[in-house]
């Protein structure tokens, strides 16, 4: 029986990567697709960023391959109405989906594409582990004409669970990032964290680092980290700043993972790039290599996983270059590079 894959689109050029990642899917396997809305579509058509057929269909699959959400048409400030971004929130809490796992592997053949110097991104292979159902985004919000308010909670269970699997991920070393120097929840989140080390993990070294300074050091001296284990806005902001030494947010694919038996969402780390949908013109390397993710940490199937991710090297260092790499290649002859180099 084949693997049942929920496939959302989204919004902008969404549509467009997803389908270059089927084209590559079915040289390594059968699946059972099932299309559904999410974000500023699902909004158009019901009223709402996460229907309740999407989010059924979901709990029902094996794995789910999401593509991008958002765009100007739905951009607004007014709590009252829905957003694009809402669904892919939603989806995430609804599935108890706490684990973001965003791999950053500068490419050789890329090097020269990074805005870093080559000396000092090569040999970086880093992972961050972002908490994902926690924090700030899931707070109680609260907003008047003259103040707004987002409350920022953690609890020891979900510290707990997230640095398991960043330890667990670790070949040596963990870095966990907070602001413990400010903020109460960072106070929590690096005691709960020493707390797991010393009586679980012990083999595995254990850093800690403010996020301003982490950020500082992601840039400056990206080979120094291993696994970064942060919580939820921290890991938002230095997984972006992290997909700039791969040359291009075109090029980082994300996992999102809850407890074992449930599925997971496997999408590409950029947005839906409204200002080329519909042109040709995305990179769609980052929804393949979401796809290769999906195999691995979905399905089960780590071979397959490795081909997909081995293509993709071998298409770069063969010269494949799309626009935002600094090239002319299309999303068609992106695909078709990366179907050649698996043959």
């Amino acid at each position: 029986m084949s693997p049942r894959i929920v496939t959302l689109p989204g919004d902008g050029i969404g549509p467009e990567v997803l389908a270059a990642a089927q084209r590559v899917l079915a040289e390594v396997g059968e699946f059972d697709y099932d299309e559904q809305l999410i974000g500023g579509v699902a909004i158009d058509a019901h009223g709402t960023a996460l229907p309740d057929a999407t989010l059924e269909a979901t709990r029902g699959a094996d794995a789910v391959l999401l593509a991008a959400v958002g765009g100007p048409k739905w951009d607004t400030t007014d709590p009252k109405r829905p957003r694009p971004e809402q669904g892919l929130l939603g989806l995430r809490k609804a599935l108890g989906l706490f684990a973001n796992l965003r791999p950053v592997r500068p490419l050789p053949a890329l090097y020269d594409a990074s805005p870093l110097r080559r000396e000092r991104i090569e040999g970086t292979d880093l992972l961050v582990v972002r908490e994902l159902t926690g924090g700030i985004y899931f707070g109680a919000k609260d907003r008047t004409p003259d103040s707004a308010t987002d409350v920022c909670t953690y609890t020891r269970a979900e510290i707990e669970r997230i640095a398991r699997v960043g330890f667990r991920a670790a070949r040596a070393k963990v870095t966990s990032v907070d602001k413990a120097n400010v903020l109460e929840t960072s106070r929590l989140w690096r005691e709960v964290v020493m707390d797991i080390h010393s009586r679980e993990f012990p083999a595995v070294q254990l850093e800690h680092l403010l996020v301003d300074n982490a950020a500082m050091q992601l840039v400056s001296a990206p080979r120094h980290f291993d696994v970064i284990l942060t919580e939820n806005l921290f890991g938002d902001v230095l997984s972006d700043e992290a997909a700039m030494l791969t040359g291009s947010i075109g090029m980082l694919p994300s996992a999102s993972l809850g407890e074992p038996g449930t599925p997971g969402v496997f999408e590409p780390v950029h947005g839906s790039a409204p200002d080329i949908a519909g042109t040709g013109a995305a990179n769609p390397l980052a929804m393949i290599l979401s796809a290769a993710l999906m195999l691995r940490h979905g399905l089960d199937r780590e071979e397959d996983a490795a081909r997909l991710e081995s293509a993709v090297d071998r298409a770069l260092e063969a010269g494949l270059r799309t626009r935002d790499l600094g090239g002319t290649a299309g999303t068609g002859e992106a695909v078709d590079a990366v179907l050649s180099a698996l043959d």
